[in-house]
């Protein structure tokens, strides 16, 4: 039930607060991480999986002693804390907001101002539609990425699954493209990064099919996920847009190139109401998975004192 509760409290608290604007842990993380980079880089799989280890194993051990070796109460407030950082719920709305605000206004440089705080694609070539659609793709992975991933792990292993997770996240944004500098010394950070996501992410495609359109999500999850590069993202994306009964994919700049990208939904184009729903849709699963773990802890609470 503690997990539960430390759950719901982290959420709360992540509605009230929002990221830490000063002094964010996972921005020290990331200036950490290059200062990494820049010393272990060389183009071999090992010096990126060395890399990787030294930038997050120390933390999670830190986080786990913590845990282990003090009491139940400050335990549970670490807990707490460190889901709190993890989350960012607040901050995804926020982002999502300001697109759409923009859209919705007819502001189209705003939009792509904003929507540029939220993917890695050229923005500047994107027309409203566009913006729409990679907002509300965005929204969809980052859902998973960046609220329910942390959640789950959190409820496997507490705060250093959590801590472990949001990390490996971290890394995979820093150094897990197919780049020329990053095709081996990224190498282990795509792939500890799959493997922590490939059921979190399911899990999220199933949230988004009971919280939208549940035939069309399950169909769209079935038939598109697999042709998405990747594994995880695809049946988030699949599903969500399934879900919202949008299109969304298609071709997306980047680097000033165009790449064609598999379809992903079906029925309605985006719009700034797209990228509202979509916020919507991951809100209702934050609160079933909030439920579910509540129902679950006073399951266990209760099979402990029968």
């Amino acid at each position: 039930m503690s997990i539960a509760l430390a759950m719901l409290c982290a959420v709360l608290l992540d509605r009230w607060l929002g990221e830490a604007q000063r002094a964010h842990p996972l921005v020290a993380f990331g200036r950490l991480a290059n200062r990494i980079e820049h010393r272990l880089y060389a183009d071999r799989r090992t010096n990126g999986l060395f890399a990787w280890s030294l930038a997050v194993v120390p933390f999670v051990l830190c986080v786990w002693v913590m845990q282990r070796y003090t009491s139940a109460r400050f335990a549970w407030c670490v807990n707490v804390a460190v889901l709190y950082f993890t989350l960012g719920l607040r901050s995804l709305d926020e982002h999502a907001r300001h697109v759409s605000h923009a859209l919705a206004h007819h502001d189209l440089e705003e939009a792509r101002r904003a929507v540029g705080r939220m993917v890695s694609r050229d923005t500047s070539p994107l027309n409203a539609q566009q913006v729409a659609a990679a907002a509300t793709e965005s929204v969809l992975e980052n859902g998973n990425d960046a609220v329910f991933g942390a959640l789950f792990w959190f409820a496997i292993a507490g705060a250093p699954g959590a801590l472990l997770y949001r990390l490996a996240n971290t890394l995979d944004a820093m150094w897990g493209y197919r780049t020329t500098r990053f095709l081996h010394f990224g190498w282990a950070a795509a792939r500890i990064d799959d493997v922590l996501n490939f059921l979190p992410a399911r899990l999220t495609a199933f949230t988004y099919a009971l919280c939208g359109h549940f035939d069309g999500a399950i169909r769209c999850w079935h038939w598109q996920g697999p042709l998405w590069k990747s594994p995880n993202a695809g049946p988030v994306m699949a599903a969500g847009a399934g879900a919202l009964g949008v299109k969304l994919g298609g071709a997306a700049p980047y680097q000033g190139v165009w790449e064609t990208r598999p379809d992903l939904g079906e029925g309605e184009l985006p719009d700034a109401n797209t990228i509202d729903r979509a916020w919507r849709l991951v809100r209702r699963g934050v609160v079933i998975w909030l439920i579910v773990a509540g129902l679950i802890g006073l399951a266990m609470h209760g099979g402990a004192h029968a």
